[in-house]
């Protein structure tokens, strides 16, 4: 190192000593001429020589060259501005790379990505071997490989939406090369359990540095409804610091269900806290509409706090139990009703005709024991879109007629005429407890109060069914509430009062927690683990660690329990899920959590993220030791009168272009400042200059070899049989090229071909979304047909499992496939089977009277499965002919002629999607608009 600069080849600056020779040098040659007096040079007095020569070479130019070459020694020992050298191990040992890759480290994932690169660029440099270890997703050990090729796969990597936990840690603390290495800790700055333990061990193998940023992490914890407004809380990580204001976007939907940032809160840390609380009220009918809560300016998936259905302020309509006159409050229904729902809901007034075009998430029937045939009608519908109809039992339903013979269908059960009396001065029991809540009922694990009896009930008919809608019963096993499903909504009778008349059950909180359960107050009251165990959840929408949302495509539904407490990971990854009629969010961080920064040994150097990039000086020094030695000639020819003397006009030309050539030489040799365009660029413009079809590369060079033949032999059919005119096909690598510019990917399956990357599938995902198609073909039709019988087969379905796939079915007869531009039936390859299949269409498909076959979507099939081996059919040498047999004598000619057939069909269908399909509307339309 001298200064900033280090070299690569020091000891070739050696070489510098021998400058003052080369002075020495230049100043004896040519030597100087000895002066002596000749009487007959008078005679050449006014002759003028062509030809001139310096006695002395000027020190300028002498200067000029030792410039050169000076400047050709240094730029021979590789000088670097800025090295990694000196803050890395200088040894030539193997490095480890480890990566915390959590949604923490996403804020600052692209300083390190940078910081990153030049790390692995200086190892490179040096020779050294190099490995990465990402404990969110550890994987298999690492192995060292050359530096340049791991820069390769991390510049490929992108963090994950959780973090790991004391166990992951573990795993990826056993996975550890064996030897001695240094490493390198890409930190995301929190304090996790495990990591002493990795500290240790990694220090005890060679040199640690931890890289660190200095920014504190920021995290939004889920908002909690507080009433009639929305308690926010923010969280940062450093304690230290001082006063801080951040903006929460507030997310939603508008009316016309377009996103939008509803509103926006300013939250404000104090010096030396790490917490932010703010309140936020908005009307219920923008809160009904929230969908997450936002830091601005960070990207994390840990700054999303995702809203769910337990910010929704419920409307509920009561109808019945009406208004006391004042002082007699305590007698009437709605009053209990009222003072339970009120703080944690929006009350609607106005009939039962008023109030249903209103569309209420609850309606309460109070006593209510008969309605009009018209009011039962627009009742009953409503229920059935969602609705939840809550009813209370009363002196009114007692003695009315309301199914009794049988089952009323706004009603749960049956029930008897009259009501029963328990406790009463007319009769001589005692009033009735509650009995313990079933495991399987909503109210599983509330505390029942010694305080509840009942008193009063009205009692339900012994049917066969009423066991499976009792939720709540007495300690005598009369039920005291029931329940049953009705399309989409439910209906719930509670057999006593809603006033203290009949049960002491609206006096107590527990009349208060029943409802929370039944989802009248709120849509999610804080489901217990418990009660959700063994219910399927189905994630929606999902985040990436830089806190973007996505559709969650095909990920695996998870059990109940685990959505409420399981850490997050690749099986349970933060985002929104559906089930049992509800929208349940799991974020990042829960509402209990905190952040705590990374504490270090004060063995370990800890670094931050500042990025000094090393320049590489070489170039620079050797290009302008060229300029150097350019103007050195320009200069010799000048002092020795020939670069413009007539003598020299014969080789002016050839002087001039040897000159433009050094000039040339020094432009172009010259580093520049921007980066040219790479062969990645130069592929995806012949990629998307023409049709180009492309093959995944497998890894077996023969099957590779007969996927490229044979979507050769398919472009030639092309161009000499349709409009289309591809360009030569092209081999993809799924983990590096990108993928939009091939309208047909063709993916022969081997059992030996390795899992594709997280990367490569997010790549392989958005060309399905974006319109591509993939043809699968696993070859095997002649053993298996399609499915999993063969090790081609069972490979698909791993390979597939993490695709973005429609539901398939076999290929119809009426398939546009089928017509796209030959008619076809079967769709042969190498192999004869007609098993081939494509998305299935939706159950409600149009048809069409009189129309031939079924108008399915727009799009095309993202995927073609079947193992017929379509390229070894269309597969063609050098010279044009077939290389592989098909089938015996004519009929085999036959066989591959359809081949050819089914090819031409599958790319115009590609290109033109159902337009063939399209066309049967035509006369429909006419014969539409005539009439």
């Amino acid at each position: 190192m001298i200064g900033p600069v280090g070299f690569a080849a020091p000891w070739l600056l050696a070489a510098l000593v021998a400058l003052p020779v080369l002075w020495l040098i230049l100043r004896a040659v040519p030597p100087a001429p000895t002066r002596r007096r000749f009487p007959g040079v008078a005679l050449l007095l006014g002759l003028k020589d062509a030809d001139s020569v310096a006695d002395r070479t000027p020190w300028w130019l002498m200067l000029l060259r030792m410039l050169a070459v000076a400047a050709v020694i240094i730029g021979l020992a590789g000088p670097v501005l800025n090295p990694r050298a000196q803050e890395g191990a200088p040894s030539r040992a193997p490095l480890l790379v480890v990566l915390d890759a959590s949604w923490a480290s996403a804020a600052q994932w692209r300083a390190q990505s940078l910081l990153l690169e030049d790390i692995l660029d200086e190892a490179a440099r040096a020779g050294r071997r190099a490995a990465y270890l990402r404990l969110t997703d550890a994987g298999e050990a690492p192995r060292f490989a050359p530096a340049a090729e791991v820069a390769r796969g991390i510049g490929n990597m992108a963090p994950l939406p959780w973090q790991a936990g004391e166990d992951d840690i573990k795993a990826a603390l056993a996975r550890l090369p064996e030897g001695t290495f240094d490493s390198i800790w890409m930190s995301d700055g929190l304090a996790r359990g495990g990591r002493a333990d990795m500290v240790a061990a990694l220090g005890a193998r060679g040199a640690l540095r931890v890289y660190q940023s200095a920014q504190p992490v920021l995290g939004m914890t889920p908002a909690a409804p507080e009433g009639a407004a929305l308690s926010l809380r923010a969280l940062r990580s450093d304690a230290s610091s001082g006063a801080r204001e951040v903006s929460v976007a507030v997310h939603g939907l508008d009316p016309a269900g377009n996103p939008q940032i509803l509103a926006r809160v300013p939250m404000q840390f104090a010096a030396g806290a790490q917490e932010a609380v703010a309140e936020l009220s908005l009307p219920a009918e923008l809160r009904a509409r929230l969908t997450r809560f936002e830091i601005e300016g960070v990207r994390s998936a840990g700054a999303v706090a995702l809203s769910d259905d337990s910010l929704h302020r419920r409307e509920i309509a009561i109808i019945g139990g009406g208004r006391a006159r004042e002082g007699m409050e305590l007698l009437s229904p709605r009053h209990y009703l009222d003072r339970a729902l009120e703080p944690s809901a929006d009350m609607i007034e106005g009939d039962l005709a008023d109030i249903l075009p209103a569309n209420p998430d609850v309606i309460i029937l109070a006593d209510v024991a008969t309605l009009a045939p018209a009011e039962a009608a627009q009742l009953t519908e409503w229920v059935e879109r969602g609705g939840l109809l809550l009813r209370f039992a009363g002196p009114r339903l007692a003695s009315s007629d309301v199914s009794r013979a049988r089952e009323d269908a706004l009603m749960p059960v049956r029930l008897r005429a009259g009501g029963r009396s328990v406790g009463g001065a007319m009769s001589w029991g005692e009033p009735k407890t509650l009995a313990p809540f079933a495991a399987d009922s909503p109210f599983a694990g509330l505390v029942i109060p010694a305080e509840v009896t009942v008193s009063a009930q009205v009692l339900a008919q012994p049917d066969p069914d009423l066991a499976a809608r009792v939720i709540a019963a007495l300690s005598d096993g009369t039920p005291l509430v029931t329940r049953k499903s009705m399309g989409a909504g439910q209906v719930v009778l509670f057999h006593v009062t809603a006033n203290a008349e009949w049960s002491t059950l609206p006096l107590t909180g527990l009349f208060v927690e029943m409802l929370e359960r039944l989802a009248v107050l709120s849509a999610m009251a804080a489901p217990q683990a418990e009660t959700l165990a063994g219910s399927t959840w189905q994630p929606v929408q999902v985040l990436d660690a830089f806190g973007r949302i996505a559709a969650a495509g095909t990920l695996a539904g998870v059990d109940g329990a685990d959505l409420m407490q399981a850490p997050l990971g690749r099986d349970l990854r933060p985002g929104l899920y559906e089930g049992e009629g509800r929208r349940i969010a799991r974020s990042v961080l829960d509402r209990e959590a905190a952040l705590a920064p990374a504490v270090w040994p004060a063995s370990v150097a800890v670094t931050g993220l500042e990025r000094r990039p090393a320049v590489l000086l070489g170039g620079w020094l050797l290009a302008l030791a060229l300029v150097a030695l350019a103007a050195d000639v320009a200069a010799s020819l000048a002092l020795s009168g020939r670069l413009f003397s007539a003598r020299a006009k014969t080789a002016s030309g050839v002087k001039a272009a040897v000159l433009a050539g050094v000039l040339a030489l020094t432009a172009f040799g010259a580093p520049q400042s921007g980066q040219a365009q790479d062969s990645n660029d130069m592929a995806a413009i012949d990629a998307s200059a023409e049709i180009v079809l492309a093959h995944v590369i497998t890894g077996d060079a023969g099957i590779d070899a007969t996927a490229r033949a044979g979507l050769l032999g398919l472009s030639e059919t092309l161009y000499f049989r349709t409009s289309v005119e591809p360009a030569t096909p092209k081999g993809v690598d799924l983990e590096r090229d990108e993928l939009a510019f091939y309208p047909l990917l063709y993916w022969p399956v081997t059992p030996q071909q390795p899992q594709p990357s997280d990367a490569a599938y997010a790549r392989l995902n958005r060309y399905l979304r974006a319109g591509g198609m993939i043809l699968f073909d696993t070859r095997d039709a002649d053993i298996a047909r399609y499915g999993s019988a063969s090790p081609a087969g069972r490979k698909l379905q791993q390979l597939a499992a993490p695709l973005d796939i429609p539901p398939l079915e076999p290929l119809p007869a009426d398939h546009v496939l089928t017509r796209a531009f030959y008619l076809l039936q079967d769709f042969p390859g190498r192999w004869l089977s007609r098993e081939v299949w494509v998305e299935a269409a939706p159950a409600d498909a149009e048809k069409i009277e009189g129309m031939p076959f079924r108008n399915l979507n727009d799009g095309v099939s993202p995927v073609v499965i079947g193992g017929n081996d379509w390229a070894a059919a269309w597969a063609v040498g050098e010279n044009g002919q077939p290389l592989y047999p098909v089938g015996r004598g004519f009929a085999g000619e036959r066989q591959r002629e359809l081949a050819h057939r089914f090819g031409v069909n599958l790319v115009m269908y590609v290109l033109t999607g159902n337009y063939k399909s399209d066309q049967v509307h035509v006369p429909a339309l006419l014969d539409r608009l005539g009439q």
